[in-house]
């Protein structure tokens, strides 16, 4: 994948020096755009095969622990192979409506501060290492790919958070 026609985003537009800021910014900007919003609004799905807004928020935070972990194998690992994260399944395996949206907020903030660290740790010469990424398909990817993914995956569901919060009426 090197863009998305649903968000606009382009994976090449994203400077690999703007990475690990990028990541940083979620954790603020989720916490922006679920500010107001209630336990009962935060959890309600606006279709049965589409998440809460708040389901969204703990997928990204998955994503971006995930990610985190990715970017430490692809660095002392040779040509490691990232096995799916299994995204649906940890809707009800990590209980993710067990936490109050605060909670669920802080563990987003979190998870976008340690990321972020993870990418800005990545010296000159790392960037290029490279790894299996198994979803959708097997691809050989390097951490430069990675880091623009996990831009692309968060940028992504914020707005999908954002479409969510519109539909359920918040």
């Amino acid at each position: 994948m090197t863009s998305c026609q649903e968000c606009d985003f382009v994976y090449e537009e994203l400077a690999q020096d703007e990475i690990a800021t990028t990541v940083a910014s979620f954790g603020p900007r989720y916490r922006s755009a679920l500010a107001e919003v209630g336990a009962a609004t935060g959890w309600s799905r606006p279709g049965p095969a589409v998440w809460s807004a708040l389901e969204y928020a703990s997928h990204v935070r998955d994503v971006l622990l995930v990610q985190r972990d990715r970017v430490v194998l692809a660095q002392v690992e040779a040509r490691p192979q990232f096995a799916r994260m299994n995204r649906d399944e940890r809707v009800a395996l990590c209980a993710y409506s067990a936490f109050p949206p605060e909670a669920v907020l802080g563990h987003l903030e979190m998870a976008s501060a340690l990321c972020a660290a993870a990418f800005a740790a990545i010296e000159a010469g790392s960037w290029g290492r490279t790894f299996l990424y198994s979803w959708p398909s097997p691809q050989e990817h390097d951490l430069t790919w990675l880091g623009r993914h996990t831009v692309h995956e968060v940028e992504h569901h914020l707005m999908d958070v954002r479409r969510v919060l519109a539909a359920v009426g918040a």
